[in-house]
């Protein structure tokens, strides 16, 4: 049983970091690295990429802020630090696995301040809900404001908008919903036979009356407010590093927020820190826009690893944070 689940745990964190290392070498395949050197230390301004830091510290904290906010609703109440320290432990753990860091940071809040590791999930579940919305908006806006870069885009990597939209019939839609609402209904069944039932249903309640936190907000501008903070600061966080090169300083904030979008969309592909997925995704629209394919191979690679660096260097300082952080029940 223990190799079963060691085998597991090794499955999850080698499978995104194969996915990850093939795309970033099929890219980087026939890179000419010995440049690098003079690209780092000649070519690269690094006032900027230094004035974009605090953006990135900020965005983290933005998320923790409005944590907080949607766990009190539940009747949880988290301190501010554990909170930020809990967030920048998360990050810098999914670089190891993918998407672990939700469940860590929940069992971060359980562990210093008792708060149900449940109703945290939930709020956690209603969180990425709501960035999924904010990044679905702001995509359909950047992508009306620049249809024509965005169609060449799909050209360019073969993706086919009309095969996307007619690779179902009616009838295949049809199948579709049936054979999910038939998995679900199985499923249910299969849970009212285990004899865990009872606490498995007790989880999902607490989940969902996480989910539900949100109804309860006290203050919904500054929810708001945190939420604008969280996306405003990650995009400034990438902005600013467009000065560090020359071959992107004058490209204007349109194309920073196009490359933007569509880099926060190619993250959702498990790879540690959208490792590979962002790479090419970013790379490609940079070209669209008229930048070399070799300085735009560098700005995706020096910018991602330093970004890695900064979410590295906030999860140490988050564990160390925690290490001198007493554990709210024994302080009181």
């Amino acid at each position: 049983m223990e190799t079963k689940k060691t085998l597991g745990v090794l499955v999850k964190i080698l499978l995104p970091l194969i996915l990850g290392g093939a795309i970033l070498y099929w890219m980087y395949r026939d890179f000419d690295f010995r440049n690098m050197q003079q690209v780092l230390f000649y070519e690269t301004d690094w006032t900027w990429m230094l004035l974009s830091f605090p953006f990135g510290v900020m965005a983290q904290v933005f998320r923790a802020w409005r944590w907080r906010q949607t766990l009190v609703p539940v009747g949880e109440n988290a301190r501010q630090c554990t909170s930020i320290y809990a967030i920048f432990v998360s990050y810098a753990v999914s670089l190891l696995i993918p998407r672990i860091g939700e469940f860590s940071r929940c069992g971060v809040l359980k562990r210093y301040d008792g708060i149900s590791f449940s109703k945290a999930l939930g709020t956690v579940v209603t969180e990425r809900a709501v960035d999924s919305l904010f990044i679905l908006l702001l995509t359909a806006v950047t992508l009306l404001a620049q249809l024509r870069i965005f169609h060449t885009f799909f050209d360019e990597t073969g993706t086919s908008m009309d095969a996307i939209s007619h690779r179902f019939s009616m009838t295949g839609y049809l199948v579709t919903a049936v054979c999910g609402l038939a998995a679900l209904l199985l499923l249910h069944l299969l849970l009212k036979k285990l004899s865990i039932y009872n606490k498995v249903k007790s989880t999902l309640g607490g989940i969902w009356q996480g989910v539900l936190s949100l109804r309860g907000v006290d203050n919904v501008p500054l929810y708001l407010f945190y939420t604008f903070g969280i996306w405003g600061s990650y995009f400034l966080h990438y902005y600013l590093t467009f000065f560090c090169f020359s071959a992107t300083a004058n490209l204007g904030i349109v194309c920073a927020l196009v490359t933007f979008v569509v880099g926060s969309i190619a993250v959702i592909v498990p790879t540690p820190n959208g490792a590979g997925p962002w790479h090419f995704a970013v790379k490609t629209m940079l070209i669209l826009y008229g930048v070399a394919d070799s300085s735009a191979l560098y700005f995706v690679l020096i910018v991602h690893t330093v970004q890695t660096m900064l979410v590295v260097a906030l999860g140490v300082w988050g564990a160390m944070g925690l290490a001198m952080t007493s554990r709210r029940q024994q302080a009181e």
